[in-house]
């Protein structure tokens, strides 16, 4: 089984700590490592590093061979532009079907946090299980515990085994009176960005679903593995669309499963996710560093640099750095990368 992670986000609604140099991925956010290195141990009971790939930006290379040492240089798959999941994603089927023909084919965040390895792996083989026998697309949904806003949806049709279903849709990001239905009706996943399937099913799906990537793909794959590769990357990549795998073939194709994830898991996509795994004080704060709070409630603090302190204030973000400062209202934290775009409309470029 071929394991590609996904390391080229740029991890926004984490600045002032993420930023175009260092995004989430490469941070330790959460956990003793960062997301990037958790993601990679995690999967090494079922693949060794050659059966590894991390695809990310061409200015990301370096940092990915820094925190995966082990990891062959070749599996490293830069882009040489910023394009969502599905060119991405076709990219590495073509390497990976180069390589080793027709394998099954894990995809990945690189930022998510998941700290039940074992049930992890394990709804990986049920995935995998589920790919090949029934030649389909397969996506791993989690349990909402909250109606969350910030979360894709997985409508859920028949039963096909155990914690194995058909997908009936997929939902955009809800508003939160629809997540509160989607909460309490019972027939709505967290869309965790999963994904397993075969290299030719996934390739299949684009010619058939996407052909404007696939198209572009096929130009390219002549010249994969030759010394044309990079020049020729470089022409094709850059005019393929940005569009998301959801969109290309997940929201088209008609075999598309889904298999409940009965693990913990966190896409940690905003500050306000951090404060379940931090250490919260009798105040309901999670502080970090040298924070000092008086009459503060609810609230998420982040001052490694310098001494943070904070009066009679409740509900807020603050993320105190050595060259920005961010404060925030906790509903607000989904619109922190609204700043990024005020900053590069500023030209600003220091801050990002």
């Amino acid at each position: 089984m071929q394991v590609v992670i996904m390391a080229g986000g740029r991890g926004t609604r984490f600045w002032p700590h993420s930023r175009i140099q260092r995004p989430k991925q490469f941070l330790h956010i959460v956990g003793e490592d960062t997301m990037l290195r958790q993601t990679y141990d995690r999967i090494r009971s079922i693949a060794p590093p050659d059966a590894i790939w991390v695809v990310t930006n061409a200015e990301y290379g370096a940092t990915v061979a820094e925190q995966l040492p082990d990891l062959p240089e070749e599996n490293i798959i830069s882009e040489p532009a910023i394009r969502s999941t599905a060119p991405c994603i076709g990219l590495t089927a073509l390497h990976i079907r180069h390589r080793v023909g027709n394998e099954m084919m894990v995809v990945l965040p690189a930022d998510h946090f998941i700290p039940d390895t074992d049930q992890f792996i394990q709804c990986l083989r049920t995935c995998e299980a589920t790919a090949e026998k029934e030649a389909g697309f397969v996506t791993i949904g989690i349990n909402p515990t909250a109606p969350e806003t910030g979360y894709g949806y997985i409508h859920v049709g028949d039963a096909l085994g155990k914690n194995i279903h058909h997908v009936r849709g997929f939902r955009e990001k809800p508003d939160r009176i629809k997540a509160e239905q989607f909460l309490s009706g019972g027939e709505h996943l967290w869309n965790s960005g999963m994904f397993v399937w075969s290299v030719d099913a996934i390739l299949s799906g684009l010619e058939q679903y996407c052909p404007e990537v696939y198209s572009g793909l096929s130009a390219l794959d002549a010249y994969i593995g030759t010394d044309e590769e990079g020049a020729q990357l470089a022409r094709i990549y850059t005019e393929l669309p940005n569009i998301s795998i959801d969109y290309a073939v997940m929201e088209k194709a008609s075999r598309v499963y889904v298999v409940k994830g009965g693990f913990s898991w966190s896409d940690v996509g905003s500050w306000s996710a951090v404060e379940q795994f931090w250490p919260i004080d009798a105040d309901g704060n999670a502080f970090k560093g040298q924070v000092v709070g008086i009459d503060v409630h609810n609230s998420i603090v982040d001052s490694s640099d310098k001494l943070t302190a904070i009066v009679g204030l409740d509900d807020i973000i603050v993320i105190n750095t050595s060259d920005a400062l961010l404060i925030c209202h906790k509903d607000r934290d989904q619109d922190i990368k609204k700043i990024i775009e005020r900053l590069e409309d500023l030209g600003q470029q220091e801050y990002l």
